[in-house]
């Protein structure tokens, strides 16, 4: 009998009956901590456009950067609000393939470990900690991309000073069609001129 009777347990936002590594196109919602405005503000008048905070800049910019760590990524619409960001990432993989231990270790972490991850010492090294090679940051798929981006912006954002923090989980919606990625980056476009509209 199992100790807390799954009472606490917190059921997965992902859909369970799809594969997250395979090639795919995602809309992806991210919201900060409280939701708490750290990336800015939409002014009432003038162009519908945040205004960025430091903080808001380094979220922006790194988005753009997964291609660079991630390059079986495309990017599509991104937008930077106060408190989440929207964006539509693809996966383009078209023959199931892992990289090697070291590849993706590489690929994963901050610029200044790069050096490190290369040395002839490390890559005699076991890879993945107590999980091995299941260790799910070792494999091309969404939520690695995810994690990725929120440790940098969260690293790069705290070293300004900032308490910053993002909320637990992020959100995403499987992009099916032609339509439904026309509707998304719509959507995207224009969610700064929706924040402007009275709820």
């Amino acid at each position: 009998m199992e100790k807390f009777q799954n009472k606490y347990r917190i059921p997965s936002a992902r859909a369970t009956w799809w594969n997250y590594s395979r090639t795919g196109t995602y809309f992806i919602t991210i919201c900060t901590r409280g939701r708490r405005h750290y990336f800015g503000r939409i002014p009432p008048s003038g162009p519908p456009q945040l205004d960025f905070s430091p903080a808001g800049k380094i979220a922006h910019d790194l988005w753009h950067e997964i291609p660079n760590y991630f390059p079986y990524t495309k990017l599509g619409e991104f937008i930077t609000m106060p408190n989440h960001i929207h964006g539509i990432l693809a996966l383009h993989l078209p023959a199931p393939a892992a990289a090697s231990a070291v590849q993706t270790r590489f690929i994963a972490s901050p610029p200044a470990l790069n050096k490190a991850l290369e040395s002839e010492e490390f890559n005699h090294l076991p890879h993945g900690g107590i999980t091995g090679t299941h260790n799910p940051m070792l494999h091309k798929n969404l939520a690695r991309i995810i994690r990725w981006y929120k440790g940098r912006c969260s690293y790069e954002i705290r070293k300004l000073g900032i308490d910053f923090g993002w909320h637990p989980r992020f959100y995403d919606i499987i992009i099916r069609n032609d339509a439904a990625y026309e509707r998304i980056s719509a959507y995207i476009i224009n969610n700064p001129a929706k924040w402007r509209t009275p709820r």
